[in-house]
């Protein structure tokens, strides 16, 4: 049986995970980062979950590949399609280490994505709560919730690192990694599904 798009209807509704969740998860998606670093690239990892179990997982690689779309969340959710055999994601959930561009914001949409935890902001490119607020307008076909703040100190020390190394220390700080205020570290927000 399907609904009216042609998705077959879940078996149960998703077991989305808990904010309890969201260090372990983030923890991986932080493997993920670093073995991007190890070749080169901006150490961003993501994975997507499913009823509690990682189903998913990628990382940045667009130096690796020479591939401007290679982003972690994107090469994730290829995967958690292939996977799952579809590309309605609707009882997954994106665990990103950096807040998700617009590229990867609009495809967690396009997936019907009911959540993305992401562990630091990013105030040069986030396209979910720092320059535009993707999720949030209502005009989107589907706005998941979202969260942040999972493991922001460690994601944001790994990044200052790896630019560091690459550019030299007075560059680090303009890079686009939030410095926004330690209240922001547990910022939740989301609408219902529009």
């Amino acid at each position: 049986m399907t609904d009216h798009r042609g998705a077959p209807p879940p078996e149960d509704p998703p077991s989305l995970p808990s904010v309890a969740d969201d260090e372990h998860f983030m923890a991986t998606a932080i493997d993920e980062a670093r073995a991007a670093a190890g070749h080169g690239d901006v150490p961003i990892g993501a994975v997507v979950v499913r009823d509690g179990e990682v189903v998913a997982r990628g990382r940045n690689r667009r130096e690796a590949d020479g591939d401007p779309t290679a982003h972690a969340e994107i090469l994730a959710l290829r995967e958690a399609a292939r996977t799952l055999g579809r590309w309605r994601l609707q009882d997954c959930a994106l665990y990103v280490t950096v807040e998700p561009c617009a590229m990867c914001a609009g495809a967690a949409i396009l997936a019907r994505l009911p959540l993305i935890v992401f562990g630091a902001p990013e105030e040069k490119t986030g396209a979910v709560r720092s320059t535009v607020d993707l999720f949030d307008d209502p005009r989107a076909l589907h706005r998941p919730k979202w969260r942040m703040g999972a493991r922001r100190e460690e994601i944001e020390r790994m990044l200052g690192e790896f630019f560091s190394g690459r550019r030299g220390p007075r560059e680090v700080e303009g890079e686009g990694i939030s410095s926004a205020r330690s209240s922001d570290m547990n910022d939740e927000r989301g609408q219902q599904d529009g």
